[in-house]
């Protein structure tokens, strides 16, 4: 576990008893055939579709997706230059964005591949006596100079929060623990984690590391 991801797992610490676990599909095989013969160097993540019912969702998952693939080894278009480029552009939405052809987005900004992201849950639900935040999102990497699809991944996180110490312990705990999230927007650290589980190389079923990893060599 690198020492960036040991953070972000601190980050999700919050009153009473947490649980953090991730999705129980069983793994599949991944095949990395069209990913190894791709190499890409240079990646372009593109704003999430948003299936959930939060509407900061899309923007949380892209804020945080450029970290675990430059630390994979990947040059990553900045998020500021890639939003203002579709602005200028007349293209704000997702939905739009993600229709583009892939060589047209390989015209305008150069990138090898690009990362289309789909927000499938985000956010808290809460009962009596516990709260469960959870991110789901879909990911694919797709070739912008041939269209082939690199890589396929989806990752899942649910955090838990109960308590002991009986019937009140459990309600005075589930009010604060929906206090402290709603200040703290605890989805958004939560999606942090799940980009950094999706999106890291290294993980079972994730991609490849990238030509500025030292790792790179070794896949």
């Amino acid at each position: 576990m690198t020492r960036t991801l040991y953070k972000h797992f601190r980050l999700l610490g919050t009153l009473g008893v947490i649980l953090l676990t991730g999705c129980a599909a069983p793994q599949q095989q991944v095949d990395y055939t069209a990913f190894r013969e791709s190499r890409p160097a240079s990646i372009l993540v593109l704003p999430p579709l948003n299936e959930s019912l939060e509407v900061q969702a899309s923007n949380a998952v892209l804020a945080q997706a450029t970290l675990p693939l430059a630390e994979s080894g990947y040059y990553v278009v900045p998020v500021a230059v890639m939003a203002e480029t579709f602005r200028q552009n007349g293209l704000t939405t997702p939905a739009d964005i993600q229709e583009l052809p892939a060589k047209k987005l390989h015209d305008i900004f150069g990138a090898d591949a690009a990362l289309y992201m789909t927000v499938k849950n985000y956010g808290s639900s809460y009962a009596v006596i516990s709260s469960t935040t959870r991110v789901s999102i879909d990911a694919e990497l797709i070739d912008l100079r041939s269209g082939a699809k690199l890589w396929a991944g989806h990752k899942e996180l649910a955090q838990s929060s109960g308590s002991g110490g009986g019937l009140i312990g459990m309600l005075v705990n589930a009010v604060v623990t929906q206090i402290a999230n709603n200040l703290s927007d605890q989805s958004y650290h939560v999606a942090g984690t799940t980009n950094l589980l999706l999106l890291s190389a290294g993980q079972q079923g994730g991609i490849l590391y990238g030509p500025r990893s030292a790792k790179y060599e070794l896949r």
